[in-house]
């Protein structure tokens, strides 16, 4: 399972939410939560940024990427 498809149902479940009930609040179908949450498909850009907001977290954190920055 890729990092940001835990992550997407970890931040689900932390706000006792099921597929269907996010899926209403967000305007889309449980079965784009369900992909999402397998791995078995990527939200656009957009989405993330909706999913970020309704989550109150940055995009990093809702990809899973919570890990310091490196300097390049």
């Amino acid at each position: 399972m890729y990092q940001y498809a835990k992550k997407f149902r970890e931040l689900r479940e932390e706000k006792g939410l099921s597929q269907l009930e996010l899926a209403k609040r967000l305007g889309t179908s449980h079965q784009n939560i369900n992909r999402w949450e397998s791995g078995k498909a990527t939200p656009n850009i957009e989405f993330c940024a909706r999913l970020a907001d309704f989550y109150d977290i940055s995009l990093d954190s809702l990809i899973g990427r919570d890990y310091p920055k490196k300097n390049w």
